[in-house]
C-alpha cells in the first residue's frame, strides 16, 4: 500500500490492522526515524520490552540473512504482538523482505527505515504493491509544512512565535527533521519560563548555528559568484558532516527561490516586491544579498543553474564518482555564471 502525504498522519496514529509491515523511507533521514518512532511507540505495549522489540541491524542480516523472518515469526514471552525494527535498511534487503510479505498471517509488526528510495527500487515496489505493507515517504520539510512542523513543536512546549520569527527559523531548517527537532528544543530552553511569545530577537540568537549557518555561506557564495568563500564553507561543510547531495539540495532551494523572484521582476514588479511575494520571505538580514543576486541572474540564467545542480544530484548517486568533488565542480561553474552575470 502506497500511503500518499494526508494519509501518512492518520495512520500514524491508528495503523491499519490488515498492515503487518511497513516501509519508512526518505532523504529526511530525520524524519524517518521519528516516524519509525512513532510507529513503534503506537504499536509496541511496552517499546523497551526486549522480549517484545527486537532491534536490527544490516550487520544481523549479513551474518545471518534469515534473521528478519525469524524475529517476525518468534514467539513473544508471555504473549502478545511482537515488534521488529530494523534501521538503516538497504535495498539487499528486499529477498527478505519479500518473504516476509508473502506470509497471510503474521502475529508481528515490522518496521524497516531506509535512505531515499527511487520509484523502480524493488523494495519500495514491494511494499507499495503489497496488501499487508505501507510505504511511507519521508521527504524533506519545506514552505508551509516545514511551518506547520515549527509552530506544532513550539505549541507543545506551551509557546507562540511572531510570524517573522517564524519565517527567519523556516528559513534556516528543514534539510532534516531531527535538526528541526534540536533547534526547536534550543528555543524552549532559551525562553525557560520567560513569558510571551518567541521573537526575531529570540530565533536570532539560538537558530542556525552549525550546519544551517554553513549552508548559508554556501548558498550565498555560489548565487553572488564568491569562489573562495564557496571553497571555504564547502570544506567546513563537509567537514562538520554535511552530505553533498544536501549541499545542493540547499543551493537548489535558493535558486529556485531567485527565479521566482526574476520571473516576478520580468514581469514588471520591483526587487522589493518580488521578494515579499516569496514565502517565507526573505530574512531581513539577508535581502540586500538577495536583492544583489536578482541583479546578477536572469530566469533563464537560473533555470540552466538549477538543470546543472539536478544533474549533478543524479550524477551523486548514479556514477560512482566521489560525490563532493562532484558536488564541489557543479557548485564553482555555477558561481563562475554568477560572476559573469548569471549567463
Amino acid at each position: 500500500m502506497k500511503l500518499t502525504a494526508r494519509q501518512v498522519e492518520p495512520f500514524l496514529r491508528n495503523p491499519d490492522p490488515a498492515v503487518h509491515a511497513v516501509l519508512v523511507y526518505g532523504p529526511d533521514g530525520g524524519r524517518v526515524r521519528e516516524v519509525g518512532r512513532r510507529l513503534l511507540e503506537r504499536v509496541a505495549p511496552d517499546p523497551a520490552d526486549p522480549f517484545a522489540v527486537s532491534s536490527l541491524t544490516m550487520a544481523d542480516l549479513k551474518a545471518e540473512p534469515s534473521r528478519l523472518l525469524d524475529e517476525a515469526t518468534a514467539m513473544v514471552l508471555g504473549g502478545g504482538k511482537r515488534v521488529v525494527r530494523l534501521q538503516a535498511a538497504e535495498p539487499a534487503v528486499a529477498g527478505a523482505a519479500e518473504g516476509l510479505l508473502a506470509l497471510d498471517a503474521l502475529d508481528a509488526f515490522v518496521i524497516l527505515e531506509a535512505g531515499d528510495l527511487g520509484p523502480r527500487d524493488k523494495l519500495r515496489k514491494l511494499f507499495e504493491a503489497a496488501d499487508g505493507g505501507a510505504a511511507i515517504p519521508c521527504y524533506q520539510d519545506e514552505g508551509q509544512g516545514l511551518e506547520t512542523v515549527i509552530r506544532q513543536g513550539l505549541s507543545e512546549a506551551g509557546y507562540d512565535i511572531e510570524p517573522g520569527a517564524l519565517a527567519y527559523v523556516a528559513a534556516q531548517l528543514g534539510g532534516d527533521r531531527a535538526q528541526t527537532r534540536s533547534e526547536i528544543e534550543k528555543l524552549v530552553l532559551y525562553k525557560g519560563d520567560e513569558t510571551g511569545g518567541i521573537t526575531l530577537d529570540d530565533v536570532a540568537a539560538v537558530v542556525g548555528d552549525g550546519a544551517p549557518i554553513l549552508l548559508d555561506d554556501i548558498v550565498l557564495s555560489v548565487a553572488s559568484g564568491e569562489q573562495a568563500g564557496l571553497d571555504r564553507a564547502l570544506g567546513r561543510a563537509f567537514q562538520a558532516g554535511e552530505t553533498p547531495v544536501g549541499v545542493l539540495r540547499a543551493v537548489v532551494r535558493h535558486l529556485t527561490r531567485l527565479h521566482l523572484a526574476a520571473s516576478l521582476m520580468a514581469q514588471g514588479q520591483s526587487p522589493e516586491q518580488a521578494m515579499k511575494g516569496l514565502r517565507p520571505p526573505v530574512f531581513f538580514k539577508q535581502q540586500p544579498i538577495f536583492r544583489g543576486q536578482l541583479r546578477q541572474w536572469s530566469p533563464d540564467g537560473l533555470a540552466r543553474a538549477l538543470e546543472l545542480l539536478m544533474t549533478a544530484e543524479l550524477d551523486c548517486k548514479s556514477t560512482g564518482m566521489p560525490d563532493e568533488t562532484i558536488c564541489a565542480r557543479a557548485l564553482m561553474r555555477i558561481a563562475q555564471a554568477a560572476r559573469r552575470g548569471g549567463r
